[in-house]
């Protein structure tokens, strides 16, 4: 397959390493903050992963000429009704970060009184939008179920990666190779989605 440029809607540059990580083999990836076009970040104003995705996913593709992918993705906590979800990365209030999302995650889960294991499932949800000159092209999802500690461990990954322990392991994303991670985790599950519908429809 011919590697063509590939945009990926997003200035989050742990998002970017992540998505390369697996595609780069297979495209030229680059980001938002390589298109001078693209002169801000794409206000995420849906309620569902999918319209995020989508939103960034088509405004990107209006602003340049090559293909544009957007990522949508966060943390569902079935004791918290399925929160923080679309506000994962400003869950802790604005401005965003890590150590403060995942505080107020932990904050509200002992709140809740949810300390056994079965209190505290999570999983991690992904949506992956292609598309070319404001037309979406295909949808993508994947999801990694697990559970939540009650403290951070591991300093790899970022986000949410710390607290959350994928189903069948005993250790966090945040302990976890990044190699294993990418095999197991929502947006890696998306992205081989992705590549699987590429063999069929190859970029033009």
């Amino acid at each position: 397959m011919e590697r063509k440029t590939l945009c990926l809607a997003t200035r989050n540059a742990h998002k970017v390493h992540e998505i390369a990580a697996i595609l780069a083999p297979y495209w030229d990836v680059k980001c938002s903050a390589d298109f001078p076009e693209v002169v801000e970040e794409i206000e995420e104003t849906g309620d569902t992963f999918l319209a995020n995705a989508t939103l960034k996913a088509v405004a990107t593709s209006h602003a340049i000429s090559a293909y544009a992918l957007a990522d949508d993705s966060g943390l569902e906590v079935d004791a918290l009704d399925g929160a923080p979800g679309v506000f994962s990365a400003r869950y802790g209030g604005i401005p965003s970060s890590a150590e403060k999302n995942n505080a107020r995650l932990l904050e509200e889960l002992a709140r809740l009184g949810a300390l056994a294991p079965g209190q505290r499932r999570a999983r991690f949800r992904c949506v992956l939008v292609l598309a070319k000159a404001g037309e979406v092209l295909a949808t993508f999802d994947g999801a990694c179920e697990g559970t939540l500690l009650l403290a951070p461990q591991g300093a790899n990954g970022f986000g949410y990666d710390p607290l959350f322990v994928p189903a069948g392991f005993k250790k966090t994303f945040g302990q976890l190779s990044e190699k294993t991670k990418n095999t197991l985790s929502h947006r890696g599950h998306a992205l081989r989605k992705f590549l699987a519908w590429l063999k069929l429809n190859p970029p033009q």
